[in-house]
């Protein structure tokens, strides 16, 4: 993976799966599981919550003003809020339908708390939103539907 792939200034890995564990135990262990499942080293990329937390505010300072037309920004601002609350992160290469099953199938099992698949033009939640409450539009102003069970953002699912 490029050291830090950005789109309009913010963080945007296309081909890829951001999963935010709530310990770095649950990380490792999903890593782990990860390689066992055929996912070589080069694939997984580690983010400690230190490491997140500066990336982010890296981003929000250098965000283009294109950022904020989708959700790029808004998920910046969410793996933030969850590096803040101590969330260990892996990246993890998966350009195909069938790696994002896996990389999906194994961090439900650990127990991942968000997991989002990015694409060039769409950014798919891979687990269940906690709450019925749907954004309707597209800007920094409306948030991030949060995928907790409250529905607040960085609140415990």
């Amino acid at each position: 993976m490029k050291d830090h792939p950005t789109l309009f200034g913010v963080f945007k890995p296309v081909g890829h799966v951001v999963l935010s564990f709530a310990s770095q135990a649950q990380a490792d262990g999903a890593a782990k599981a990860l390689r066992d499942t055929g996912f070589g080293d080069a694939d997984i990329e580690h983010y400690s919550p230190e490491r997140m937390l500066a990336q982010a505010d890296r981003d929000i300072a250098n965000a283009g003003a294109f950022a904020s037309m989708g959700q790029e920004l808004n998920l910046v601002k969410a793996h933030r809020a969850l590096a803040v609350q101590g969330q260990s992160f892996l990246v993890v290469k998966a350009p195909h339908d069938v790696q994002v099953e896996q990389v999906t199938a194994v961090a439900l099992r650990f127990k991942v708390s968000r997991a989002q698949r990015y694409g060039l033009l769409l950014i798919e939640e891979l687990v269940p939103p906690g709450t019925t409450d749907h954004q309707t539009a597209e800007s920094p102003d409306t948030g991030l539907d949060a995928q907790t069970a409250s529905g607040v953002e960085g609140a415990p699912r």
